[in-house]
């Protein structure tokens, strides 16, 4: 169950987080959010693909890990095995909290219910004997920050591609090496084609934005799609 609450030096001086992987710390997951500002990095490690929530107009981005629910691939038992921990995860327990209009600063928040928060002695202090940030805090409140960035930034990414109708229904069967069969749908990817055939006034446009470089990391990472079949084999074959 979660419990939000702002962070503060004296309520949790003596607050520990568990910084190790697991499925019980909530790394057990198909996939997680990630932002435009972050598609550089993504797009060497896993596919980028786009969704919309239940019930919600609005896209956003995923970075995929497997092709069922709660099935990560690149979690083997306590070890990430990948060069790069998208910052949705590497910011757990922490989350920014804004006022209810949305407007003004953001403020670092931590769910006290989360499996990270560590207990007897377990994890990461946040706060040293001074109620001073830890160098451990520090990092994790930039990583959220550059997170908070680009979901806020990201608005004007998913209208470019709206406008420029840049987003294709997406469906995968992969055969694997047993012969079972794994199908992703409920998904979009950037339309190549319709990239392709944009004129120079509305490249111009998307590249002023800023749009057009997550643009080719989104179309760039779907190359890990394959990567990732690779290693739903290994898996199945090992054990």
């Amino acid at each position: 169950m979660t419990r939000h609450a702002p962070l503060d030096k004296n309520s949790h001086r003596d607050l520990r987080v568990r910084t190790d992987v697991g499925a019980d710390l909530g790394d057990a997951v198909m996939a997680t959010l990630t932002v435009p500002n972050e598609f550089r990095n993504i797009q060497g490690h896993f596919p980028i693909l786009f969704r919309r929530e239940a019930g919600q107009s609005d896209f956003i981005a995923v970075a995929l890990f497997g092709f069922e629910n709660g099935e990560n691939l690149f979690l083997e038992g306590d070890r990430w095995d990948a060069r790069y921990r998208p910052l949705s995860l590497a910011i757990q327990p922490f989350l920014v909290g804004r006022p209810a209009s949305g407007d003004g600063p953001g403020q670092v928040h931590i769910d006290l219910g989360h499996a990270r928060i560590g207990g007897d002695g377990e994890g990461v202090r946040l706060f040293d004997e001074n109620g001073m940030a830890t160098p451990y805090l520090e990092a994790a409140a930039e990583r959220l920050g550059a997170l908070d960035e680009g979901y806020r930034a990201s608005a004007a990414f998913f209208a470019a591609l709206r406008d420029y109708d840049l987003l294709e229904p997406f469906t995968l069967d992969i055969e694997l090496d047993d012969g079972s069969k794994n199908s992703l749908v409920g998904f979009h990817i950037i339309d190549e084609a319709k990239l392709r055939a944009l004129d120079a006034a509305a490249l111009g446009r998307l590249h002023g934005e800023g749009h057009l470089m997550p643009i080719f990391m989104a179309l760039a990472s779907l190359s890990q799609i394959s990567e990732l079949a690779a290693r739903k084999n290994r898996r199945m074959r090992d054990g």
